[in-house]
């Protein structure tokens, strides 16, 4: 694969070259560039690579019932002919959900070989199927890792300067290049983030991407009933899935489980969701009574929108072709809208930010996205072209005294009360305001990116 730049290596090699580190858990969904990004790390900041991955029979059969440090070090050693060296060695066990006793070892791995740097990865699609599955509270590092940013998609294609101005908040530096990052997120809003699928169109185009998206969806689908929870009805599962998109093409994009299947009810479906939403798959936004402090105390957990993990995703379960995504037909409105608050929650969750919405009583008003940050509440509306606000989020602001947001794709600039973020720059403008360890520079390249012209 590629080697494309992921931001998440700068908080991996950081650890790497930490005197005090805990073991790294790396969860994400299927697909999401986990395995690559480790491989790289231990490449790169290692001397050796002692690496194992469950789902491979033999690795699995290897390391079943080991229940010590010491026959977990011989065991690795006597698979994959790698001597463990604590300070030289990344000892790397992925999918780890396939044996979820090795967990118990993380916490004896660390007090019995403090300087050893070990790092385990796992698909939520796995891990959820373990109800009494649980990290060592207090001796692991777990990490999320999502689809690729937008960010990190402009790299991938070639605008890598771009990129670093957009992290490093050069805002007055970008009006110029407006027409282009305006494809460019449409672009993305076609491909999205899975790794694979932004190869397959830095190499082949449209087509080619669409392609492994579709058999990314389908491997989805069978993974369902391969990796069932306990007491969890897979066809369920399949079926909430599977509705995702119709709700989000919608004029009203909260989830309605009679949309699922007639007379569907939440107890019904409820544990079905939650799996999703485990695995990675699916972000839950849930609604906010009151846009205030702490936002979490106003949550209505019987009102909540579903999106998918990846834009790029939603777009291909819609069946959307890139004249109509990139070009922009006039005749699919709402898919637009759809595709651009998909856009947005991706970007915002990616950053480490939980984002909810809200809506009136009987939903008349609705705000977008409403989250914390920097002490307050903010309200965020998104829009997929250069239309104004709508009026609930200016009544919203009026009435509880706070400033609002709109992203979209024009300019930034700041108003009276309003604030419009550029979509192209969403994630990384409110990322400072969440994450106390952001750095301005953060990622790295992981080696030579393939060229690319604007049409992909």
């Amino acid at each position: 694969m590629a080697e494309f730049k992921r931001d998440i290596y700068a908080r991996l090699s950081a650890w790497a070259e930490a005197t005090e580190h805990k073991p790294i858990v790396l969860c994400g969904a299927r697909q999401v560039g986990k395995t690559h990004v480790l491989k790289v790390l231990g490449r790169d900041k290692f001397e050796s690579f002692s690496y194992v991955n469950l789902f491979d029979g033999g690795a699995k059969a290897a390391l079943t019932g080991v229940d010590s440090v010491h026959m977990l070090l011989d065991s690795m050693e006597a698979f994959n002919g790698v001597r463990v060296r604590p300070g030289k060695t990344l000892l790397c066990i992925d999918e780890i959900q396939e044996i979820p006793d090795l967990l118990t070892l993380l916490k004896a791995l660390r007090e019995e070989m403090p300087d050893l740097h070990v790092a385990v990865a796992g698909s939520y699609l796995g891990m959820a199927q373990h109800e009494d599955l649980s990290f060592p509270v207090g001796s692991v590092t777990s990490i999320d890792m999502y689809p690729m940013t937008f960010v990190e998609f402009l790299e991938a294609v070639g605008d890598g300067v771009i990129a670093e101005r957009i992290r490093n908040q050069r805002i007055e530096t970008l009006e110029g290049f407006a027409e282009r990052l305006e494809r460019r997120v449409r672009q993305y809003c076609f491909v999205g983030g899975m790794p694979e699928v932004v190869k397959a169109f830095v190499e082949d185009g449209y087509q080619h991407a669409r392609a492994v998206q579709k058999e990314l969806l389908s491997n989805y689908d069978m993974d369902f009933s391969k990796h069932p929870r306990t007491g969890v009805d897979s066809e369920k599962v399949r079926l909430v899935f599977s509705s995702i998109p119709s709700h989000l093409a919608r004029e009203n994009h909260k989830f309605i489980f009679g949309h699922i299947a007639r007379g569907a009810r939440a107890a019904q479906y409820e544990s079905a969701i939650q799996q999703i939403v485990d695995s990675g798959l699916a972000l839950r936004v849930y609604r906010v009574e009151k846009p205030a402090a702490p936002l979490p105390s106003y949550r209505d957990d019987s009102a909540f929108k579903l999106y998918l993990h990846d834009v790029g995703l939603l777009a291909a379960a819609l069946d959307l072709t890139p004249a109509s995504v990139v070009l922009g037909d006039d005749g699919l409105t709402e898919f637009r809208g759809a595709l651009t608050e998909q856009y947005v929650c991706q970007q915002l969750v990616a950053v480490g930010i939980t984002p909810m919405y809200w809506s009136n009583a009987n939903s008349t008003g609705e705000v977008d996205f409403v989250f914390a940050g920097n002490g307050a509440i903010i309200p965020l509306e998104a829009k997929a072209g250069t239309e104004r606000h709508k009026r609930s989020l200016k009544w919203l602001c009026d009435k509880y005294g706070i400033c609002g947001y709109r992203t979209s794709m024009r300019n930034y600039k700041e108003q009276d009360w309003l604030t419009n973020v550029p979509l192209w720059i969403v994630g990384s403008y409110f990322r400072p305001w969440l994450a106390s360890d952001y750095e301005p520079d953060g990622g790295a390249d992981l080696g030579p990116l393939p060229n690319t012209d604007d049409e992909g």
